[in-house]
């Protein structure tokens, strides 16, 4: 709903409130854009477009199933990139699936049934290629055993806790990997959601923000500062009073990568 300009996905004080993925398309601003439309004088200006699923969040179990996880781990699949959004406020009027505010707990339990998906498919895939086929020729037998080499790889850093995005692969490893959609292959972005009164120094007293933070670093992905409530009140102000209210919060931008 913060993304997205007259979207109305239903948020409610329970968990799986989303059951069916909300999807909007959001324009990209980018000043440069515009400047190079009035240097060409373009008669016409198309800025790039963002199409984000939003899905609930998975809970533990979700692999095999549970809080209709297969329904969801599908709909990440199709996605290029993922934006992980972590709790990282307290408020006992919000519930939480878990029972208690832990962030790095949180992320860890996504982060294993991504894992446990990319898994069950690696070795679903490895079994297919040595099964094979009589009627291979030898190029299909030697990609068959460079796809086999890679996926081997991957289970090993799967198997350790680490994601497929850090196996370190050739460009002919990489092709075949590809088309598998591999969930923890794909680029992570943390949003770590925080009340209204750590929006100004991007959580930096924040124990929360900390633990996400230090996940991300060691991970090597990016981390985004938001609060998801100050984005609520945003939606019902003119821009000139958003912009007035950021600036009494001390957070101009709303947040930030860090």
């Amino acid at each position: 709903n913060a993304l997205c300009e007259n979207a109305k996905a239903a948020a409610a004080n329970f968990p799986f409130c989303t059951i069916e993925p909300n999807v909007g398309l959001v324009t990209v601003p980018d000043p440069r854009l515009d400047a190079l439309s009035q240097i060409t004088k373009s008669k016409q200006t198309i800025p790039t477009v963002v199409e984000f699923v939003d899905i609930a969040g998975l809970v533990k179990g979700a692999a095999s199933g549970e809080g209709l996880g297969n329904q969801f781990l599908a709909n990440i699949r199709e996605c290029d990139a993922i934006v992980q959004v972590v709790r990282c406020f307290e408020d006992e009027n919000v519930i939480h699936v878990a029972g208690a505010v832990d962030p790095a707990d949180d992320a860890g339990v996504i982060n294993f049934e991504l894992a446990l998906a990319d898994y069950a498919q690696v070795e679903k895939r490895l079994a297919r290629l040595a099964k094979g086929g009589r009627s291979r020729s030898k190029e299909e037998v030697a990609a068959a055993e460079v796809e086999a080499a890679a996926l081997t790889k991957i289970a090993a850093a799967l198997e350790a806790g680490q994601p497929a995005r850090g196996v370190a692969l050739t460009e002919e490893e990489a092709a075949p990997i590809r088309l598998l959609q591999l969930l923890t292959a794909k680029p992570m972005i943390y949003a770590a959601n925080v009340a209204e009164g750590d929006l100004a120094d991007a959580g930096a007293g924040n124990k929360h923000v900390a633990a996400v933070r230090g996940l991300a670093t060691k991970q090597g992905c990016e981390l985004v500062v938001v609060s998801a409530q100050v984005e609520a009140e945003l939606r019902d102000l003119e821009p000139a009073e958003a912009a007035e209210y950021l600036s009494d919060l001390g957070a101009p931008d709303g947040g930030g990568l860090s």
